[in-house]
C-alpha cells in the first residue's frame, strides 16, 4: 500500500473510454476518478462498469467560458481531496501514470508532462513537427503546463480567485499557468489528434488564441520567428529544408521521440505560417463540439452548443 496523499483524479468525459479504466484500475484505497460530464443524458455513466472510487459530476452546459473549462471548475469544486490531478481520455495511462505523477509531487512540488500531438489527418500529419517544435518543446524547457497530465495542491493556488476566472475563459492549463509553478518532467504522452480537415484547421486557431491572451509575448515571437524561417525556405529551399529537418530530428530526440514526420518541417512551413495569420483574423473557433468567440481573455460567448 502506499502512504501518498489520497488523489482526486479530474477527467472530463462524455464516453466510458479505455482511458476512464485505466485510470479507475491505478486508484489507490481513498483515491477517487471524477468524470466530469456535461449533461444527465451523456452516455458516460450508463456505459460505465460498477466501481466504488467512480463519481460522475454532471457540471452543465457552459455560457461564459469553454466546456472544458467549465468541467474542470466543477470537478474542482467537487473533489473530495486537496491533492489533485487533471487529464484527458484522449491518450494511453500506463499503469503507473497516477503513481509516477504523486512521486514526482513529492520529488518536485506541481508537476507536469508533455504532449506529443500524432495526426490523424494529412493536413494534422504534416503540422506534427511544428506543433512538436512550437508546443512541446516550449512546455518542456519552459516548465509549462500541459493540462492533459498536471499534478498539484489545492494550497498551491489561490483557488477562489482562479476558479472565479476560469468560468470566464477558455483555456484551463492557460490559465493555471498564471497560477501555478509547475517541473515539466521529460516523460512524452502520444496523443492523437484531428481526423478531418476541419478538426485540423479548428485546433491551431484555438491554440493561437489561447497565447494571443494568455502570452501575447510568446505568439508575436512565434510569428517573427515562422516569418524569418519562411522567408528562408523560399529564398534558399535546399538548406532551410536540410536544417529544419535536422533540428525537428533533434527535437524529437529530446521529446524521445522517434517519428518520420519529422521530415515534413520544410513542407509544413508554407502551411503553418498562413495558419497563425488566419488563427489571429477569425472571430470564431470549433472545440468539442462547441463553437465559441473568444473575445478577449476574460470575455467568452459560446455561438453555438451541439451537446
Amino acid at each position: 500500500m502506499s502512504d501518498r496523499p489520497p488523489t482526486s483524479v479530474l477527467l472530463p468525459t462524455t464516453r466510458w473510454t479505455d482511458t476512464c479504466a485505466e485510470l479507475a484500475a491505478q486508484l489507490n484505497d481513498g483515491d477517487e476518478l471524477l468524470i466530469i460530464h456535461d449533461c444527465p443524458n451523456d452516455p458516460v455513466a450508463d456505459q460505465a462498469p460498477h466501481h466504488e472510487k467512480v463519481r460522475f459530476i454532471t457540471a452543465g452546459k457552459p455560457t461564459g467560458c469553454s466546456g472544458k473549462a467549465n468541467a474542470i471548475a466543477a470537478g474542482m469544486g467537487a473533489a473530495r481531496h486537496d491533492r489533485l490531478v487533471w487529464t484527458d481520455d484522449d491518450y494511453h495511462h500506463p499503469p503507473d501514470w497516477l503513481a509516477t505523477l504523486n512521486a514526482d509531487y513529492e520529488s518536485h512540488g506541481p508537476t507536469s508532462e508533455v504532449p506529443y500531438f500524432i495526426g490523424r489527418d494529412p493536413l494534422s500529419v504534416l503540422l506534427e513537427p511544428l506543433y512538436a517544435s512550437a508546443g512541446s518543446l516550449g512546455l518542456y524547457l519552459g516548465n509549462q503546463i500541459w493540462g492533459g497530465a498536471v499534478i498539484f495542491n489545492r494550497n498551491d493556488i489561490d483557488e477562489v480567485a482562479f476558479l472565479d476566472e476560469l468560468r470566464r475563459t477558455v483555456s484551463d492549463d492557460g490559465l493555471l499557468m498564471e497560477y501555478l509553478e509547475v517541473t515539466t518532467v521529460s516523460r512524452t504522452r502520444m496523443v492523437p489528434i484531428g481526423g478531418t480537415v476541419r478538426e485540423a484547421i479548428e485546433r491551431p486557431v484555438r491554440w493561437t488564441q489561447i497565447l494571443r491572451w494568455h502570452f501575447p509575448s510568446a505568439i508575436a515571437g512565434t510569428l517573427a520567428i515562422s516569418l524569418v524561417v519562411l522567408t528562408g525556405a523560399i529564398i534558399a529551399p535546399l538548406p532551410t529544408a536540410a536544417v529544419l529537418t535536422v533540428l525537428h530530428l533533434a527535437i524529437n530526440e529530446v521529446l524521445g521521440v522517434r517519428r518520420w514526420t519529422a521530415v515534413l518541417a520544410y513542407p509544413a512551413v508554407f502551411v503553418f505560417v498562413p495558419l497563425l495569420f488566419y488563427a489571429l483574423i477569425r472571430r470564431t473557433f470549433v472545440w468539442g463540439g462547441r463553437r465559441y468567440r473568444w473575445r478577449g481573455k476574460f470575455d467568452v460567448t459560446v455561438v453555438k452548443n451541439q451537446r
